[in-house]
């Protein structure tokens, strides 16, 4: 089973219910919330990368002149329209590493560890710089290596525990892994890039 299935049976569903997260896990989740709400001025064009079901351009849509959700998952878009497409804020299923669109936008972002759990990672940056081309306009947040024991717990709650674990990834019954990262290694996949702690787990990246 791949990261694909198993977050088509509904793992992300039940990792945003609170009560399946660990402090630290929540205090991550809320610290995306917060710099987004400063790093969004009024009138941005954001494009939202493994936007899974829109929880964060539907909570900012009001700061947004437009915004594009992308997520290869067809439920999750789904559920992301259901909620709250307009005029001004759609949702596609696409493929992060060739996303279908041709405007450009003041932002692009890949929140909440998507990044590491996907395969092509030099793909989706190199979309991200396509549809954001302006240098410090592609945030990603991810989880770094203080995050394992949270995880760990976090994975457990969920129902999948975790079966490896290296310097570099969990995988977890299932067939779920996600990654963590040190600055380093943050530096060899991205290049140029700006690094800072968002939470005690992790780090939030511009480039």
């Amino acid at each position: 089973m791949s990261n694909d299935a198993v977050y088509a049976a509904g793992l992300l569903n039940r990792a945003l219910d609170p009560a399946t997260q660990p402090p630290e896990i929540q205090r991550f989740l809320q610290a995306e919330f917060e710099l987004l709400r400063a790093s969004i001025t009024p009138s941005m064009r954001v494009i939202d990368v493994g936007c899974g079901t829109g929880r964060h351009l539907l909570t900012l849509r009001d700061r947004l002149q437009f915004g594009v959700g992308v997520d290869y998952e067809r439920s999750y878009i789904a559920e992301a329209r259901r909620r709250g497409a307009n005029e001004n804020l759609h949702f596609i299923t696409a493929d992060a590493t060739a996303i279908p669109v041709g405007v450009a936008f003041d932002l692009a972002m890949c929140l909440t560890n998507t990044w590491g759990t996907m395969s092509d990672k030099g793909g989706v940056l190199g979309e991200m710089r396509r549809v954001a081309p302006n240098r410090e306009t592609r945030l990603l947040s991810v989880y770094s290596e203080a995050s394992v024991p949270s995880r760990r717990e976090w994975y457990r709650r969920l129902g999948h525990r975790v079966l490896e674990e290296t310097a570099e990834y969990l995988s977890a019954e299932g067939g779920f892994r996600s990654e963590h990262f040190t600055e380093s290694r943050l530096r060899s996949l991205i290049g140029e890039c700006t690094i800072r702690s968002l939470t005690s787990i992790a780090y939030v990246v511009t480039f």
